[in-house]
Parts: C-alpha cells; structure tokens; sequence
C-alpha cells in the first residue's frame, strides 16, 4: 500500500479516536448545578465558569440565579440544585432538618455594609467609614425620629438571611438599639438596592457591587457599619455541597471546591483578571465594568477561601438566631463544615 495512502487512513483514524474521545469526555462529564445569588461574593463561581475551568475538569456548571439566600435554600432542600453559592447562615437550618449539606470553602468575609443618605447619614465624614460609637448610632437613630416624626427605614432580606440577620445583630446586640425604634424592610436584593436609590428607604444593609454602585450615583451615601463594625469576620458568601461525599457527588466535589479556591486566591490577588468574568455575569449590561472592576479592587482584601476562618461569627449568629427563635435549637456548627476538601490542588 503506497505511503500516502496510509498516512491518510491513519491520519482518519486520529480524528475518529479524538472525536470518540471526545463525546465520551462530555458524555461522562458530571453535570452540577450551582445556585447563587448575584452578589460579588459570588464572583469565584464567574471566574470557575468564564475560565472554563469547569469544564476542562469535566463538571458540566450550570450556575442557577436566585435573588436571596432563602430562595436558594429551598431549592437546595428540595434536591433542585447540588450546591450553593450564597450565605452561611440559612443553611444551618438546613443542616437542623436533617440534609446533608457541607460548606466546603469559603468565599469573601465582611461583604456586608450598612449605608445611608439624606438626613440619616448627614454630618458624617465619607473619608471614615464606620466606626460610630454605640451613643452616635443611638442619638442619630432618637435624632431622625424626633425630627421626621416616624421611624428610619432600613431595608434588608428576607427573615433568616445573612443580611437580616447580621443587621438585627448589630443593631441589638452590639449597639444595644430597641428593634422596635426602627422599621426593617426585608425584601429581596434587587429590591432592597432599588429601594435605597429611589429614596424609599433611609438606609440598607448591602453587599458589593450594589455599595460602589450607590456611592458612585449619590455623593451623600455614607458607611454608618462597615463589614469589620457588624461582626469581625463576619460570614459572607460560601460554597457548599450537598452530600460531597456520596458517590455521585464525591467524583466532582473535590474538583469544583478546589477551583473556587483557586478562583479566591485569583480575585484577592489580581482583581482586574477576573473583572471581565465578574462584569458578564452581574452587569447585564447595566452596570459598566469600570464599576465592577472598582467593587472587586475595593474588595479584594475580603475575598479568603479558608472556611474555618468564618466559624466563630457562624457560631454568634447562630446563637442570636436560636435567642430569636428563627432557630428552634443550636446545632454543631462544625459539623456543617468540611475542612479538608479546600486544601486539595486545583485540578
């Protein structure tokens, strides 16, 4: 047979085998999907999923949008998604009603701020965000009422949400504040953040990229809690998997769990990378990268991957929680976290 002619036959052949090999490399791909709430701190599942890293470990992603953590925790709890991507907090509910859900990494601590404008944020510096005494949150909170003749109106998320939550914490427990001498709104992200720049609200507890967002459209936006004021080291988003080590999901757990770490270490040492992936996935064409871009620099130092690093402040939230009665009792919060599958080498 002349020589040519092999080499053709051959060279046939290898298409043919990459091809096989192919369709059986998707075929086999584990198919995952991801919920999460579209929040900066989500931006590692961006990264895992503009890179196509996912893909090039053979999970098929499929990230699934929700607009507050409780809404992806139904889903969650009734099998409708395989993991999460959101805050911590409503998963310890979860984990009371018995379903095996584990947080594997997690994503940014601190995201959490509370912002105001108009007569709630008047006379403070934007140059010193925070750190108001309890007797400053107190007279300011008297001060507003007196003058206005009605409560200030703070918005949040829904009962049981990390922002909630962290916002009734801080105000009770840290600031010593009556509940009842302010009126919390909870509705959900979008909302809240529609809410706060229409002026239907006084104040709001929000995350990246809706802070930069409002500072760069109000020059009179101003911190009154940063993330660190609330709850040092405060939980913000997380990764977790329900049943990582049941044999369907044990053959991707570990991979995917290692590429948000690597996504993590990716926005807190070079923002501007993962900007483009982070832009595609919140701005919808609303919100201009250069915005994305600045929320990500901004934030780049809250953005850690090591999930034992959030397990105290889960433990004080808890507990306020259960002081609340949104938690019947206090599990073990260690239990609902693995601490090893983060340290594992991206594939």
């Amino acid at each position: 047979m002349p020589v040519k002619k092999v080499r053709n036959i051959l060279s046939v052949m290898a298409v043919a085998v990459g091809l096989f090999a192919g369709a059986s490399q998707s075929a086999m791909a584990a198919a995952v999907k991801v919920g999460y709430i579209p929040v900066l701190g989500s931006s590692a599942l961006f990264v895992i999923d503009g890179e196509g890293w996912a893909k090039q470990a053979g999970i098929d992603l499929e990230p699934v949008r929700f607009t507050s953590g409780p809404q992806a925790i139904q889903a969650l709890a009734s099998g409708r998604i395989d993991a999460y991507v959101a805050g911590v907090v409503p998963l310890l509910q979860v984990r009371a009603r018995g379903i095996d859900v584990k947080v594997v990494a997690s994503g940014a601590i601190e995201e959490l701020s509370v912002i105001a404008r108009g007569p709630l944020a008047a006379g403070l510096d934007p140059a010193k965000p925070g750190g108001l005494t309890k007797e400053q949150v107190a007279e300011r909170i008297a001060t507003f009422t007196k003058t206005h003749g009605r409560k200030p109106k703070i918005a949040t998320q829904p009962s049981g949400s990390v922002p909630d939550t962290v916002l009734r914490y801080w105000l009770q427990e840290k600031e010593g504040i009556d509940l009842s001498t302010v009126d919390i709104v909870g509705i959900d992200i979008d909302a809240a953040q529609q809410a706060f720049l229409a002026g239907a609200v006084d104040a709001a507890i929000l995350r990246e990229p809706a802070l930069t967002t409002i500072k760069n459209r109000f020059s009179d936006t101003r911190v009154l809690a940063t993330g660190h004021d609330l709850i040092p080291d405060q939980p913000g988003s997380v990764l977790a998997i329900v049943s990582p080590s049941s044999p369907d999901h044990a053959v991707w757990a570990g991979k995917l769990t290692s590429l948000f770490v690597k996504a993590t270490t990716l926005l807190a040492d070079h923002p501007d990378q993962a900007a483009p992936f982070v832009a595609t996935a919140l701005g919808g064409g609303l919100l201009k990268p250069a915005i994305i871009e600045q929320a990500l620099k901004a934030s780049s130092a809250q953005f850690v991957a090591d999930p034992a690093r959030i397990i105290p402040s889960v433990k004080i939230l808890q507990d306020f929680q259960v002081k609340e009665g949104v938690l019947k009792k206090a599990t073990p919060v260690d239990d609902l976290f693995d601490l090893q599958l983060w340290r594992q080498p991206a594939p």
